[in-house]
């Protein structure tokens, strides 16, 4: 069970805070790969050892498949950055899984304007 802490903030959400926003700058500025996209990190789930993390993406420019294997490829180059720039007991292994909630977003909302079109029906 978790324990309740005393400032409402667990030093588990700190961390995963500190590691999106690592990788995120990561991402952007050390990935030299062509086949990655504009990637964007949406979270990170970090298990309570700190032994893994699951990296939570979305590509908004580029080939959705092409950035799955640069980042597959740049795992070891990004999880070892990533223990130069963090201070925990491990750094994580990384899991990078593409986050669909934005595409399902934007296709409801779609579909929203179209039924809001669309004419009413007349009794």
């Amino acid at each position: 069970m978790k324990k309740p802490q005393r400032n409402g903030y667990a030093r588990i959400d700190r961390v995963k805070e500190q590691v999106m926003r690592e990788l995120a700058e990561l991402v952007r500025t050390g990935l030299k790969d062509p086949r990655a996209g504009f990637i964007t990190i949406n979270d990170v789930e970090v298990t309570r050892d700190y032994s893994h993390a699951t990296v939570y993406y979305t590509v908004l420019s580029g080939d959705r498949d092409a950035s799955a294997e640069a980042l597959e490829h740049a795992k070891g180059f990004l999880r070892s950055e990533l223990s130069k720039r963090i201070t925990v007991f491990r750094t994580p292994e990384l899991h990078f899984e593409y986050d669909e909630s934005l595409e399902r977003g934007v296709n409801l909302s779609h579909l929203i304007d179209t039924v809001a079109a669309e004419k009413p029906v007349q009794d």
